[in-house]
């Protein structure tokens, strides 16, 4: 679960702090990073340092240039560097850098409430706002089981989510989330997370591998066979990414979620669609539920609303769940300091605009078939097992038999993973994500900005780096 930094030997000075120390010193020193090893730092490589971003490019502070293949974290959907962004956060921190949205409202959050709710599907009319992922899915879940409360069925608090699939770092989230690996350290989490199979279809059982229609609906009904088996009278939601980030974009069969909506209906389940990284054009729509035709109860969003200008995540819900809290002395006893911060809702707003005026979501449904193209060229590699996604999000997973599909032990992904992949995909000039949670895989979601020539880039240059890599097989 964890990841390294592509280290790289230090070779100049570099940048410094206010303080005059070298900065890969200070982060060696002082940074504690996200969900990495600090070890390598320890022994004579120097942690990158990213200092600059235009485009679908970034620089170190050596002045190395990358092509950024994964939207910082799936998130720089209109590319890095729109001074216009940077201008509409100063001009609203000027005016209003900061009010709660506890019993207040604000202009900002009032526009961005408003907007989402005409973008989303069905009768999803109510935003809830927060200040990234992890938070909206913790909200969804907290509001799912109160809502059961207040409408008379208080025993309704578990969820079912996927293998594999991750919903973020709280306890709630984490809960939620497939991977035993994220989830060890932190036990016991709070109780009530059901997991059944996802949709992996090159991991299918041999007798659906080939029909495609026939393994959604197997891995469909996986999700009743766990909500009858626990009882309907004690499941509260179904937590379900469109297209699954972790074990390598893991896009859902035909019919799959129409029989999930159906199984939802059945037995009186609330359906989230965990959207933080698919919404916002990554798949195509702006709700990628809207691109596999499905209306859910709840969307989960955050990373692509700002492009990464500013932090900010929602909980969008139906009419249906927030009509209890209409009227009565109902309130949902839940929220946080920088929810919907005015900064925030006004650069989401202006990125919004950009969507619009450049017609982004036309240009990924336009395309996404393109870039599935451009990468397919790397089925010809022995080390290339499938390559799958949708939209601008991609998934490459590597094996070391085609044949017979045989992943790569712990002890391999390792070494090629970690020891090889990472750094070497970096020091090309292509900076994406090497990811062993479950088989391992090289992630690719560039911003959406992106057209052939930078496909072309990208597979070019993992077309030189997997070749070398099989040689370390």
């Amino acid at each position: 679960m964890t990841s390294s930094p592509a280290p790289v030997r230090a070779t100049g000075e570099g940048s410094r702090t206010p303080r005059g120390t070298r900065r890969v010193d200070a982060a060696r020193d002082h940074l504690w990073m996200h969900f990495a090893r600090h070890s390598g730092l320890y022994e004579g490589h120097d942690v990158p340092v990213i200092v600059r971003g235009d485009g679908v490019r970034i620089w170190d502070d050596a002045g190395r240039r990358y092509l950024d293949g994964l939207a910082g974290l799936f998130v720089v959907q209109v590319g890095h560097g729109r001074r216009e962004l940077a201008e509409v956060a100063a001009r609203q921190a000027e005016q209003l850098a900061y009010f709660p949205l506890w019993s207040y409202a604000h202009p900002a959050a009032v526009d961005l409430a408003e907007r989402l709710a005409a973008y989303a599907p069905g009768d999803l009319n109510r935003v809830f706002f927060t200040t990234g992922g992890g938070e909206a899915v913790e909200t969804a879940w907290k509001l799912a089981k109160q809502y059961w409360k207040l409408v008379g069925k208080p025993t309704k608090h578990k969820v079912v989510s996927r293998a594999v699939a991750y919903h973020g770092a709280p306890q709630g989230a984490l809960a939620i989330t497939g991977i035993p690996g994220a989830k060890q350290a932190f036990e016991p989490l709070v109780p009530g997370g059901l997991k059944v199979p996802n949709t992996n279809r090159y991991r299918a059982p041999d007798h659906l591998r080939d029909d495609g229609k026939a393994f959604g609906r197997w891995a469909a009904d996986r999700i009743e066979e766990a909500i009858l088996f626990e009882g309907p009278d004690t499941v509260a939601a179904v937590f379900l990414e469109p297209v699954q980030n972790s074990g390598g974009c893991i896009p859902p069969p035909p019919g799959y979620f129409d029989r999930v909506r159906e199984i939802c209906d059945a037995h009186d389940v609330l359906l989230v669609s965990d959207e933080v990284i698919c919404a916002f054009g990554r798949i195509g729509s702006i709700f990628a539920c809207d691109d596999f035709g499905y209306v859910p109860d709840m969307i989960t969003c955050a990373k692509g609303m700002t492009s990464g200008y500013s932090p900010i995540g929602a909980t969008i819900v139906s009419d249906r769940l927030f009509e209890p809290f209409r009227k009565g002395t109902s309130t949902f006893a839940h929220g946080f300091t920088f929810g919907g911060h005015p900064v925030s809702s006004a650069v989401a707003m202006a990125n919004l605009d950009i969507f619009e005026r450049e017609n982004l979501v036309d240009h990924v449904k336009a395309t996404a078939p393109a870039f599935r193209t451009t990468l397919e060229k790397l089925l010809d590699l022995p080390i290339v097992g499938d390559v799958r996604g949708a939209g601008y999000f991609y998934g490459i997973e590597l094996v070391k038999d085609k044949a017979t599909r045989e992943t790569f032990d712990a002890e391999e992904s390792e070494r090629l993973l970690r020891g090889f992949l990472s750094k070497a995909l970096f020091e090309a000039g292509l900076y994406c994500r090497a990811d062993d949670r479950g088989d391992p895989v090289v992630q690719l979601a560039p911003p959406l900005i992106c057209g052939q020539s930078e496909f072309d880039e990208m597979e070019q240059i993992l077309r030189d780096v997997l070749t070398e890599a099989w040689s370390h097989v």
